[in-house]
């Protein structure tokens, strides 16, 4: 018999007889479905990650502070990061990357804070910087900032409430009982699900005086005292009273920061020493070199980032001639040299997220803190009480030491001494134990009777600490005093300088605005080109797209304002310098994307105003009619771009035309091939844009005009026959071969 078993048979699943039994199916509605899966989710981060707490930290910077408080970090000396990180993953789930992120932020080195709470040696990176990295956490060292025993004081004395740790191994604090509004003097940042915060720092010692004099009258004016906001990279605040006065009421609004610079003039040079908190040097390097490259900022010849041991520095090194406080406006305008700081001053209250202002959130943070001070009391109190009872049995035993000792030695167990000593004096087991613990040396009168000397001071103690709990006052008075001298020990000047916003110089937009020659070009398939004169000084050779040629051409400047008339009876106005200069090989910006034209429209001509609204504008039509209007009915209070029935649509355009004062003789040529020279005088000049004019050419029925141009662009013919003296005038016919081909050349 074989050994091999039989292969197993393979089953077709199409002749499958089982039947086939379908999971069972729950039908759940969305709303369901996100409150039981998505909002635990959001609201934990919300509550456990994103927006700070009442006491100015989010989770991950306690978790960090506290674990560097129980290394005994505070007055000690430094500790490698790495161990610091290390021991926090026992609070924290997140992983030491993460932890690190979060310590660079606090230490003194990054910058980040105006008033860090790590004491910091090594590289830590700096606020100010985008590239510059910091160094592995096994190469720096941190300690605690002397100025922390202000978040630790009374965390030992049951000031707040512990919670278990992620593992439940051990307990953590909910908050830490801060001695100071540190919600206020150190940004913080976060984003949460639908919810974001975004605080601004004040200094410390401002905020301090400042809630000192709110305990003392909550309706005082905090502005009086802690006027804006104060950043760890100092720059200027532009102060707009109205706009700060909003965003401590509601914690919303926005207020713009700037650079500190100065500016060596012998030298060509601009340094520029400070920027905005909300920006980085390579932010601003880059803005600079891509205004450069795009032409929009052409004095400047040297950018260089300088900054080193001594602080930040960039130097702009700018063209001879070049006025520095005018390109240090544009500057200001066009970079992050100027940026906005958008304050979201939400913050948790309660596990509550709360919008609040100054006022709201110095309300919030007192409430909690009278809390701490209270629990505080309490607990020292409870210690006391404690003390005093224990102290109340050594005081019977002092009515008959002898006796106590008597007890003590003629008991046979040593279990039987506390209950003999408490029926022999009346004492309960803890103070009886007490007494026993006591070393024979220890039993004579002079120590007793220090040592219940303490009674009355005790009993002074507690009921002065029954008080304080009891009293809001004097918590107030309390907290009031602890402000002050923190102010006096920490306190310093503020980094951010006030400008007054009324106070600022400021310059017209067109001051600001690069002024150089260029050239305009139209062609006839819509193109329009702008090319700096400097750029056709290498006989470039001017692209154009294919059968494509140059219509209208002019000289102008950057700061010139073009005029472009349409097909359509529109006239559109269009400041060159928001016109990005063209290469020569370029082919331009197709005006019916440039002026955002509607469909079928084309600009049929194009008028630089250089020199504002003078002379006027000739228009002639199909129908042999033609008027001039003054180019001051086209200029406007309201400066829009499009202006709409600039001319009559009665007939189709056929040429348009800028005059000055000069006269100047016009060819219409008709359909039937005749030529009427007309000087522009007989034209009329009409007060209003869409008057239909007069005619000037007669015209047989289904004949139109085809051409109008410039007498004197037409090359080597004898126009003199074709003048007339009156109109209207039928013309007369051309024999000549100027009329074979209706491509005439002129200059334009």
């Amino acid at each position: 018999m074989s050994s091999k078993k039989k292969p197993k048979a393979k089953v077709n699943p199409k002749e499958r007889t089982e039947p086939i039994v379908d999971a069972p199916v729950t039908v759940q509605a969305i709303t369901d479905t996100l409150k039981e899966n998505y909002m635990p989710y959001a609201m934990s981060v919300i509550v456990s990650r994103a927006i700070p707490e009442i006491d100015g930290f989010k989770p991950s910077h306690r978790k960090l502070l506290y674990t560097m408080y129980r290394m005994k970090l505070l007055g000690g000396s430094r500790a490698k990061s790495a161990d610091v990180v290390g021991q926090t993953m026992a609070l924290s789930p997140h992983g030491d990357q993460a932890i690190y992120e979060t310590m660079v932020r606090l230490t003194r080195g990054n910058g980040s804070l105006i008033h860090p709470w790590i004491d910091s040696k090594g590289n830590f990176g700096r606020v100010f910087s985008r590239d510059m990295q910091y160094a592995a956490s096994r190469y720096t060292e941190v300690r605690l900032d002397q100025s922390a025993e202000l978040l630790f004081s009374g965390l030992n004395r049951n000031s707040v409430d512990f919670m278990d740790n992620y593992s439940g191994t051990m307990k953590e604090p909910v908050l830490l009982p801060v001695q100071f509004p540190t919600i206020l003097v150190n940004a913080n940042q976060g984003i949460a699900v639908s919810m974001a915060s975004n605080i601004c720092s004040f200094n410390l010692k401002e905020v301090c005086e400042a809630t000192a004099a709110f305990i003392d009258d909550p309706d005082v004016d905090l502005l009086t005292l802690m006027p804006a906001p104060d950043f760890s990279t100092g720059g200027r605040l532009l102060y707009d009273e109205d706009e700060m006065r909003r965003i401590y009421e509601t914690g919303r609004g926005t207020f713009q920061l700037r650079a500190v610079y100065s500016v060596d003039k012998k030298a060509g040079r601009i340094q520029v020493t400070e920027i905005p908190y909300t920006t980085t040097v390579e932010a601003i390097i880059d803005e600079i070199a891509a205004l450069a490259k795009s032409g929009k900022i052409r004095d400047l010849t040297d950018v260089r980032d300088e900054t080193d041991l001594n602080g930040l520095s960039i130097s702009l090194e700018y063209k001879r001639g070049v006025d520095p406080d005018v390109l240090m406006q544009k500057l200001l305008q066009m970079t992050s040299l100027q940026s906005g700081f958008s304050a979201n001053f939400n913050i948790l209250v309660a596990n509550q997220p709360q919008l609040l202002g100054v006022r709201g959130i110095l309300e919030a943070w007192l409430s909690w803190r009278r809390n701490c001070v209270r629990r505080e009391a309490d607990f020292m109190r409870a210690e006391l009480e404690d003390r005093l009872h224990l102290l109340r049995g050594l005081e019977e035993i002092m009515l008959d030491i002898d006796l106590a000792i008597a007890i003590i030695r003629k008991t046979e167990f040593e279990k039987d001494v506390v209950p003999r000593l408490m029926a022999g004096f009346s004492i309960d087991e803890r103070q009886a134990e007490f007494v026993a613990e006591i070393r024979l040396r220890q039993l004579n009168r002079e120590v007793l009777l220090r040592r219940t000397a303490e009674i009355a001071s005790l009993e002074k103690e507690i009921e002065d600490l029954r008080q304080l709990a009891a009293s809001k006052r004097r918590i107030n008075t309390k907290i009031k005093r602890e402000l002050l001298d923190i102010a006096k020990k920490y306190g310093r000047e503020r980094k951010t300088i006030l400008i007054d916003k009324e106070e600022v110089k400021t310059f017209k937009k067109t001051d600001l605005i690069e002024d150089y020659n260029v050239r305009i070009f139209l062609t006839n398939e819509g193109y329009f080109k702008k090319l700096a004169l400097t750029s056709l000084r290498t006989g470039a050779e001017l692209k154009l797209k294919e059968n494509d040629e140059i219509r209208l051409s002019y000289e102008a400047t950057n700061k010139s304002v073009i005029l472009f008339i349409s097909n359509k009876a529109n006239a559109y106005r269009l400041p060159l310098y928001e016109v990005d200069d063209h290469r020569p090989s370029d082919f331009g910006d197709y005006t019916p994307n440039l002026l955002e034209l509607d469909p079928g429209e084309i600009i049929e001509y194009i008028l630089p105003l250089d020199d504002g609204y003078e002379g006027k504008l000739l228009y002639c039509f199909e129908n042999g009619k033609a008027l001039r209007v003054a180019l001051s009915n086209y200029e406007t209070k309201s400066k829009r771009r499009k202006l709409v029935s600039a001319y009559s649509d009665r007939s189709p355009l056929v040429y348009v035309d800028h005059l000055a004062n000069e006269t100047v003789d016009y060819a219409f040529i008709s359909t039937q091939g005749k030529l009427a020279v007309v000087s522009s005088d007989l034209i009329p000049i009409k007060a209003t844009r869409t008057s239909q004019g007069v005619q000037v050419m007669r015209l047989p029925k289904g004949q139109k005009v085809e051409m109008v141009r410039r007498a004197d662009a037409f090359e080597n013919f004898k126009m003199d026959p074709f003048v007339i003296k009156k109109i209207p005038a039928g013309g007369r016919p051309v024999k000549d071969k100027l009329l074979e081909s209706r491509q005439l050349r002129f200059d334009a």
